[in-house]
């Protein structure tokens, strides 16, 4: 026998001698090389349909896109120019002659100077020489004559006074004149005042509360205090208020307030501070 003939050993077959050949990995590798063929014929495949369905439908829009669109014709007219209007001439402009000088007679200011140098163009005239139809101007001048009132006629004295008219005094206090009331020795003394009069409130006090009570009030024309009352809507508390008003409503009389050189009743603002001492 010719040994060129002779069957020759696979290498997996010699890979796999005397092992078990049933196993699943013989076979997976006698197999490989068509499986790989196989897989490489699909992707081809794929790819060639893709491609065709890509140029299929770029030749169906080219050749849709050949249709042409429809224009209508356009009709040309003629067009009509609107006609000329005609400038409007406007109407002459009337003159209207000047009025006719008035007859003044000049008005002559008094000064005192001698005899020998007064003119008699400048010779004050009586009231019964002027002429009843020519006016008064600052110079004499010829013109029409005509009635004018004598702007001094009625004039003379009645010898009685007319009184200014009485102004009647504002009704209620007012909230600023020209001179503020004032405490009886003035703010210091007002604030010893206040120190030596008022008592901490016991329920504010144990609470430890603190603050400001602004208190409103009246000083009268003889400066005695009244409508005393809080003013703003925020509250400290703890009795604060009701000491802080019966406080005011003890001080002596202050300094009135002054408008136009009288006394008048004026709102006065008054914060009072309760604050314990450590």
């Amino acid at each position: 026998m010719n040994t060129s003939q002779m069957p020759k050993p696979d290498f997996l077959d010699i890979l796999f001698n005397s092992r078990n050949k049933d196993y699943g990995a013989y076979d997976l590798r006698r197999r490989y090389d068509r499986r790989v063929r196989n897989a490489v014929a699909s992707m081809a495949g794929l790819v060639l349909v893709s491609v065709g369905s890509y140029l299929w439908a770029t030749q169906s829009k080219a050749g849709e896109s050949n249709i042409k669109p429809i224009v209508a014709p356009i009709e040309l007219k003629t067009v009509e120019m609107p006609p000329e209007e005609k400038p409007v001439t406007p109407p002459p402009t009337v003159k209207t002659p000047p009025p006719a000088a008035v007859a003044t007679e000049k008005y002559v200011t008094p000064r005192i100077v001698e005899n020998d140098k007064v003119k008699p163009e400048d010779e004050l005239k009586d009231m019964d020489e002027l002429k009843k139809d020519v006016a008064i101007g600052s110079k004499t001048q010829a013109g029409e004559p005509g009635e004018f009132e004598n702007p001094f006629e009625g004039a003379g004295g009645t010898g009685t006074v007319v009184e200014p008219p009485k102004v009647e005094k504002e009704q209620g206090p007012l909230s600023f004149v020209e001179i503020m009331p004032e405490f009886q020795g003035g703010a210091d003394a007002m604030n010893k005042w206040l120190s030596n009069n008022i008592r901490y409130p016991h329920a504010a006090e144990e609470n430890g509360i603190e603050g400001t009570v602004f208190v409103k009030f009246v000083v009268g024309v003889d400066g005695s205090i009244t409508n005393v009352e809080i003013a703003g809507a925020n509250r400290v508390g703890g009795g604060c208020e009701d000491e802080a008003i019966r406080v005011i409503r003890k001080m002596p009389k202050w300094k009135p307030g002054r408008q136009n050189g009288q006394s008048v009743p004026v709102w006065f603002n008054l914060p009072v501070r309760f604050k314990i001492n450590q």
